[in-house]
């Protein structure tokens, strides 16, 4: 992973974004932090969401590929889908780590 950003949601828990970029798109997405959901799987959900989205994609844009992509059984506890934005916007505006 080349971009790594974090969030502490208001109230909630920390979003924390690592991804990768190849030709203007996010790729290699991983979402982690000390939130939970139920099911477990819907962080896949939410990974793949994002992959392939344009680096040009604002908070809004971002927090909508994340809310359409996760089934309407997925509870989130500690994070919504904006904390999400927020963390991966901060990772793209963050530039390369080593």
């Amino acid at each position: 992973m080349n971009r790594h950003g974090e969030y502490k949601m208001p109230g909630g828990k920390l979003v924390v974004a690592d991804l990768a970029i190849a030709g203007g798109r996010l790729e290699r997405v991983q979402i982690s932090g000390d939130f939970f959901l139920e099911p477990d799987h819907a962080l896949d959900a939410i990974n793949a969401a994002l992959a392939g989205l344009s680096v040009e994609s604002d908070e809004a844009a971002l927090a909508a590929a994340v809310s359409a992509g996760l089934p309407a059984d997925v509870r989130m506890y500690g994070i919504c889908a904006e904390a999400v934005a927020v963390a991966v916007r901060r990772a793209l505006e963050a530039g390369e780590t080593p």
